[in-house]
């Protein structure tokens, strides 16, 4: 008992430390990168934190695991480091008896990883496409805000309004700079206002002037003048078609639509959680450490093994949607594969097989140099 207790209590304070510097590190990465697309237009500014407490959301499988893993090798190589491991190596336990108590603590993470893999995923997924999707399809005059010149969406037309009305449809004083078809057109208008005209959205202008001048100078100026003049505003009123992506779709829709796409997001999701167990598993085996020689070595090679499997599993992801691997075929070859090799090297280290060879061929090739020699003593 006291040694399920001291070592679940060692792995929950390095679990929560880690955990909280992990997510501190994600969310500011996250912020940095949606402020970016804040200012290229792609986000809405004002939905900044909601899209990265989004992103963050679907990133914590990974963070978890990751989180888990440091966790346990960070505990057991002090443990080695400080000599522990030699002490419970001589009350009879062996390195297989820690997979228990290992594993009693991780089951609320390995459960907690499962939900946001299956369903946290496409869900935070999903709400920041529906964001991204409709600020890119509001219209170009609700893109501008009084007073400031500002791009349209497709970055050919520049938008200047003096006013606007509360709902954003109707505008005063407008000013457009465009190029279309090799020519500078310059319209300014009294007012504006947006009108649906099918699936596409128009600026309708009144009272307003219109000067077209090509980018090449060989032939003049045209002026014209006009009382009502509609112009494609940018965005359309409704989209056609399924274009959400298989990663925001949910797990259970995934099961229903056959396809590569929906497979290989589906080998992505089951893996995150076929991993998490078997990084349990390669924690107990990696985390052995030699007490005269730093843990950072073995930190370095925890970390490695991390990133070359989480790697694996969005190259796995990118092979079963394009058709060349099985989703099924590939999980056995990847997880059962590792797994193969976590359990190969725990019966290793908990036998001390390597040790015990060495050992055995010492004493056999040095037993006859340390027998007495026998001395008659009539010689």
């Amino acid at each position: 008992m006291l040694f399920h207790s001291s070592l679940r209590k060692e792995l929950s304070r390095s679990f929560g430390a880690t955990l909280v510097v992990l997510v501190t590190i994600v969310m500011t990465m996250m912020l940095i990168r949606t402020l970016g697309l804040a200012s290229k237009g792609s986000v809405n500014p004002s939905e900044v934190f909601l899209v990265m407490t989004y992103t963050v959301l679907g990133y914590m499988p990974t963070i978890l695991s990751l989180s888990l893993f440091i966790a346990i090798v960070g505990t057991l190589s002090r443990m080695y480091r400080d000599s522990e491991m030699v002490i419970w190596f001589s009350s009879g336990r062996g390195l297989a008896d820690f997979l228990e108590p290992l594993f009693r603590f991780a089951w609320p993470v390995l459960a907690l990883i499962a939900v946001m893999a299956l369903l946290g995923w496409p869900w935070a997924n999903s709400q920041t496409i529906g964001m991204r999707t409709q600020y890119e399809r509001r219209s170009d005059i609700e893109r501008v805000t009084p007073g400031e010149f500002r791009e349209s969406s497709g970055r050919m037309r520049v938008f200047f309004i003096d006013k606007d009305t509360p709902d954003g449809a109707t505008a005063t004083n407008v000013f457009i700079w465009a190029v279309e078809r090799g020519l500078q057109i310059t319209t300014s208008a009294r007012s504006g206002r947006i009108e649906d005209v099918g699936n596409n959205r128009y600026l309708m202008l009144s009272n307003g002037q219109r000067l077209e001048r090509p980018l090449l100078p060989t032939a003049g100026l045209k002026i014209s003048e006009f009382e009502t003049y509609g112009t494609r505003a940018g965005g359309n009123a409704a989209l056609s078609g399924d274009t959400t992506p298989a990663r925001a779709k949910p797990t259970l829709q995934l099961l229903r639509e056959p396809g590569d796409a929906s497979r290989g997001e589906l080998a992505w999701r089951i893996g995150m959680l076929l991993a998490a167990i078997n990084f349990v598993l390669l924690a107990l085996t990696v985390s052995s450490v030699n007490p005269r020689v730093g843990r950072s070595g073995n930190l370095l090679f925890a970390l490695f093994a991390f990133v070359v499997y989480y790697n694996m599993l969005n190259l796995g992801q990118s092979w079963i949607s394009s058709g060349r691997f099985g989703m099924g075929s590939f999980m056995l070859l990847l997880h059962g594969g590792v797994l193969l090799i976590g359990v190969a090297w725990l019966v290793l280290r908990n036998n001390n097989w390597g040790r015990r060879r060495r050992t055995e061929h010492v004493i056999a090739g040095g037993l006859p140099s340390h027998q007495p020699t026998k001395i008659d003593p009539t010689s």
